[in-house]
């Protein structure tokens, strides 16, 4: 324990907790948290061209990598392709009138 907050309290840590690298994949969260939520909502309010934007390849590509955004942008995709789907089954593929 006494470790782990040495290593808390250290300028590094600090450094990065204060950091675009941190603070801006914390808030990017927002965005596969709400497709996720959106899963139950009635298909007709997606958005087919913001759910089939994908932006994982910055995260690996910027220096320093940035693995806790390409996590969030790992499961956006998960949720974005579950949202695609519904989008198409719903505009394209159902039969039922609205």
């Amino acid at each position: 324990m006494n470790r782990f907050m040495k290593v808390l309290k250290s300028k590094e840590t600090r450094d990065y907790f204060m950091s675009t690298h941190f603070w801006g994949p914390v808030a990017n969260w927002a965005i596969p948290i709400a497709a996720i939520a959106d899963i139950q909502r009635d298909p007709k309010y997606i958005s087919g061209k913001m759910t089939f934007a994908m932006f994982m390849r910055f995260a690996i590509k910027v220096q320093p990598r940035n693995m806790l955004l390409f996590a969030c942008h790992f499961v956006n995709e998960g949720a974005q392709i579950t949202q695609g789907c519904r989008f198409i089954k719903y505009h394209y593929l159902s039969k039922k009138e609205r």
